[in-house]
């Protein structure tokens, strides 16, 4: 009797551990599917050569102003890349910790498509989108800054469409409309009206 007591106990102390450990697992899973998520998208290569003066025109919250400054980054010499590592340069700016207009983690500019005549297509990740916060002036700072550096470094670009993982979207965060075509000019005035405000 005590032999048959002794192997219930083990094995009632064997399913528990093992009840126990799948319930971990189970509660680790997502955890880990979310970190495999957000590494998941493939990574461009880093861009090498020679470093170019560029502008980039920050946005700043807490002023609500557009800025115009310079940085030096290496670009490629195709039109098409150079959009790109202009506008991730940007975002780059945007994820450090003291960022004057801080987005979300994988936030990121996934491509640009220069359409001709001076159509220029830019796609973000769903994660600048889903997590960008909502208010109609920050969400214009975020997109008259990708546009207006898209179009101070690279003359000929007259119009900008954003799109949202690949496909349309009516807003950025509930305010920006993307469902439009954005006129380079129209938001050139608006810099402009804004750097003169300070």
């Amino acid at each position: 009797m005590t032999s048959r007591s002794l192997l219930i106990g083990v094995v009632t102390l064997l399913s528990v551990a093992l009840g126990a450990g799948v319930y971990v697992w189970n509660m680790r899973r997502p955890a880990l599917s979310e970190a495999a998520a957000i590494y998941a998208h493939p990574v461009a290569p880093p861009v090498s050569g020679p470093t170019e003066r560029v502008t980039l025109v920050v946005a700043y919250d807490d002023a609500g102003v557009l800025l115009a400054e310079s940085a030096n980054i290496p670009l490629p010499e195709d039109r098409q890349r150079r959009a790109e590592e202009l506008l991730r340069a940007l975002l780059n700016r945007y994820l450090e910790k003291s960022s004057s207009h801080s987005l979300p983690a994988g936030s990121e500019v996934r491509n640009v498509y220069l359409v001709d005549p001076g159509l220029a297509v830019i796609d973000l990740s769903a994660a600048l989108a889903d997590g960008h916060r909502s208010g109609l002036l920050v969400e214009e700072l975020t997109v008259a800054s990708l546009v207006d550096t898209l179009s101070v470094n690279l003359p000929g670009v007259t119009r900008v469409k954003f799109l949202v993982d690949g496909k349309p979207r009516d807003t950025l965060a509930g305010h920006a409309d993307l469902s439009d075509f954005y006129d380079v000019s129209n938001v050139g005035r608006m810099v402009h009206a804004l750097q003169a405000s300070q």
